[in-house]
């Protein structure tokens, strides 16, 4: 009697495992009564998250990989928080510490943004350039963020855009009766 093979799982792709892998870390490092957040779908490398506890929504993804060395791992994310009237918040994690009053440039589409920040991360110095980041980003097939670290060493990250419009729309409207 001849017996079928047991199906085995796929594996997911390299973009998921990166999604998926930074969405573990992200429930990871917070208190427990926070992990409840919604997944509100993976478009190409982008995820799109709802937290109903804080309330915010965001979409998140890792920076492209890269031989070079990270202390953390590189991500970008778009939030909006509805309380505080916040929609459309650029924040970027780099791959390294950076140098005291080193300066953060991002290139995007053929712009450049300085951005403000410190430690590891960046933002977007006002509301005006985070939507004029978010608008660029909506057509733009990648983002790079460069800067100088501790050591005076300059590096980048990188971030492709596929999926970043998709996202950050699902994160909007995941937030839109979220009070």
């Amino acid at each position: 009697m001849d017996r079928p093979l047991p199906l085995l799982p796929r594996l997911p792709s390299p973009r998921w495992r990166n999604i998926l892998g930074l969405a573990a870390a992200a429930l990871l490092t917070v208190p427990v009564p926070a992990q409840a957040r919604d997944s509100l779908g993976v478009f190409s490398g982008w995820g799109a998250f709802r937290d109903p506890a804080t309330p915010r929504c965001y979409a998140i993804a890792m920076a492209e990989p890269s031989t070079l060395q990270r202390e953390f791992q590189p991500y970008a994310d778009v939030g909006t928080w509805p309380r505080q009237g916040t929609r459309g918040q650029v924040h970027l994690r780099l791959s390294r510490r950076m140098a005291p009053g080193s300066g953060i440039s991002l290139s995007l589409s053929g712009q450049r943004f300085a951005l403000v920040g410190g430690g590891s991360d960046a933002w977007a110095a006002d509301k005006r350039m985070d939507a004029a980041i978010v608008a660029a980003m909506r057509s733009a097939g990648e983002m790079t963020v460069s800067a100088r670290d501790t050591a005076g060493r300059n590096f980048s990250n990188t971030w492709r855009l596929a999926g970043a419009a998709t996202a950050m729309d699902a994160a909007t409207i995941g937030c839109a009766r979220l009070r």
